[in-house]
């Protein structure tokens, strides 16, 4: 009788180790993948994965994609851009140089 309590005890505990052990090995597993997404798309474009080129507007550091044209701010940038004379870079950055602005009636 003694035999088989001992088995069932060394079971369980052999039970509770595994899932332990899996616990970590699964967080290990998303800590990882993280650490390597954060490697691998550091200075990359989120939306088509382009290199992007650190350049500056107005005074204020901007990142751009060449691939598709996207400018990332820093948390402060819009707030810095908005007060600097907003009416001609507002129409310059988002309507273009070369266009007319739209006229409402």
């Amino acid at each position: 009788m003694k035999n088989i309590w001992q088995e069932r005890e060394k079971a369980l505990e052999n039970q509770y180790i595994f899932r332990q052990d899996r616990e970590k090995i699964e967080q290990m597993r998303a800590e990882t993948k993280e650490k390597l997404i954060r490697e691998l798309c550091k200075d990359r474009c989120p939306k088509c994965g382009d290199e992007i080129e650190a350049m500056t507007f107005r005074g204020v550091p901007l990142d751009k994609c060449p691939g598709c044209g996207g400018v990332w701010l820093g948390p402060n940038d819009l707030r810095i851009l908005a007060s600097k004379d907003h009416r001609s870079w507002f129409d310059k950055w988002f309507k273009g140089e070369n266009e007319a602005p739209e006229t409402f009636e």
